[in-house]
């Protein structure tokens, strides 16, 4: 596994080691022991979630203000631009972005710690999006910061508007954000 470090230096981009030959390929996609050697700490996850969507949807920026996640995703099928912004009010990145593009051809996989919020576009005609979290999810805790605030400046590869649902519609500026401590 090769550990790359961001911009941000505490979300990561892992690159596992592929095993292919014409039959296909083999790689493993997670190992609690490295893991937790490139993230100088043993993550326990708790659960997985997996997700389908279509060209031009765009999931988020999401976050949890209480019961905090953290996020180990990938690509299945397809691809994706994946962003993590930096809410971590005391941090030297606070309000920060990296992105980075996730697919199923190249393997990839980003680690987003706690405190941060996440969210994709799928720029394939569809794309089946896996990740592990560091804690489950808990709707009442849930937050959203629109994902074209400027104060951010996300830059999406996206023609025209994405499609949002009613939720990321409403999500709020960085400015008005609840954020970590």
């Amino acid at each position: 596994m090769n550990v790359i470090r961001t911009d941000i230096p505490d979300v990561l981009v892992v690159e596992p080691k592929v095993f292919g030959d014409d039959r296909g390929f083999f790689f493993e996609s997670f190992n609690e022991a490295r893991f937790a050697e490139a993230v100088g700490k043993t993550v326990p996850f708790v659960q997985d979630n997996h997700s389908r969507s279509a060209r031009g949807v765009l999931r988020g920026l999401h976050y949890q203000i209480r019961q905090p996640q953290g996020k180990l995703v990938r690509v299945v099928t397809g691809e994706v631009f994946d962003v993590a912004v930096d809410l971590r009010k005391d941090s030297a990145t606070f309000g920060r972005w990296v992105g980075i593009t996730l697919s199923a051809e190249n393997k990839r996989q980003m680690w987003i710690p706690e405190g941060f919020a996440h969210g994709f576009i799928v720029t394939s005609d569809s794309a089946e999006f896996l990740y592990k979290t560091t804690d489950y999810w808990a709707p009442e805790h849930e937050r959203c910061i629109a994902w074209n605030d400027p104060a951010i400046g996300v830059v999406w590869p996206v023609d025209g508007e994405p499609i949002l649902s009613d939720k990321d519609k409403r999500g709020v500026s960085l400015a008005d954000a609840e954020v970590f401590a």
